[in-house]
């Protein structure tokens, strides 16, 4: 059974109208056209740069951040990439797991602020992104490197992760995916009774935001939903998800696809709590969070 205050939490956010963001497909336009007009601030906040060394790069058109521990040798290396529908730019939430693999993991964080749907399609972000982990893995130095990506992000790590090993067979250490939307069609015939229950998405706009970001692709081309690319030869997986969730769908999915291409997966399923869970403060959050900087940390121990 979920915490008093997860349980709280998704009733605020029902209250909150979080659904309607996502609500219709014209919701969804609507919100591309604003943010077209007034673009959201991706910058960290001002407290970050306390507790960690902030810098940023441009790999093209990409503003990409650098956090690192103050005064301290990083011990390992992660690629994160934030969530947000493919058309939303980093949050607070996203931040604030970043602070968190810098502070108590000692990792050295990598943070694109990709470009985003409709002018960032999958077949543009994906390759970049690939070599963005490419580059990582490369750098040398002590540890391993750990990709990690929520929600979009999450689809578009996985992607990258197999376009990279299609290139050139390389993996990081060890992929890790929050809530990952992995199939823009948003069409497994479970979904329908899980979002009834869902306090955050719903499928209209979710399949709008999915065709901005699929561009001229299909939306089972792999590139855009990597659930319907192969496994096989993958690094090990971890994989969170909430019954709550109207896409945890592809996390079951994903689940056994990878497991038949012999993939070795962690996979946990919590009951009852929504979308990005792990983002949040709640007690099984904090818990996942634990988690994900144990994997890190395993990553840093290796030579």
């Amino acid at each position: 059974m979920p915490s008093l205050r997860s349980r709280a939490l998704s009733v605020a956010l029902i209250a909150a109208g979080r659904r309607r963001r996502f609500g219709s497909a014209e919701a969804v336009r609507t919100r591309v056209a604003e943010s077209m007009r007034r673009p959201a601030s991706h910058l960290p906040p001002r407290s970050l740069g306390r507790v960690a060394e902030v810098s940023r790069t441009f790999v093209g058109a990409w503003p990409v951040y650098e956090v690192s521990p103050l005064g301290v040798e990083p011990a390992a290396r992660v690629l994160y990439v934030h969530g947000g529908g493919y058309i939303n730019e980093l949050v607070r939430v996203h931040w604030s797991l970043i602070r968190t693999l810098v502070t108590q993991a000692q990792a050295r964080v990598v943070v694109p602020a990709y470009i985003l749907a409709p002018r960032g399609t999958a077949d543009r972000t994906v390759p970049v992104a690939a070599d963005l982990l490419s580059g990582l893995i490369a750098s040398g130095g002590p540890g391993g490197t750990v990709l990690l990506g929520d929600s979009a992000g999450a689809g578009l790590a996985l992607a990258a992760a197999q376009r990279l090993r299609d290139r050139n067979g390389a993996q990081p250490s060890r992929i890790v995916l929050i809530s990952p939307w992995l199939d823009v069609s948003m069409s497994h015939p479970d979904q329908a009774a899980i979002e009834a229950d869902d306090p955050m998405w719903a499928r209209p706009g979710l399949r709008e935001a999915g065709r901005l970001y699929a561009g001229n692709l299909a939306a089972d081309d792999p590139l855009v939903s990597p659930l319907h690319g192969s496994f096989a030869g993958l690094a090990p997986l971890t994989v969170f998800t909430g019954t709550r969730d109207v896409l945890t769908t592809d996390s079951r999915e994903l689940l056994n696809r990878a497991r038949a291409a012999g993939v070795e997966v962690e996979f946990i399923e919590e009951p009852g709590l929504p979308h990005d869970y792990p983002l949040m403060p709640v007690p099984e959050g904090r818990a996942a969070r634990d988690r994900i900087v144990e994997l890190v940390r395993a990553a840093a121990a290796e030579s």
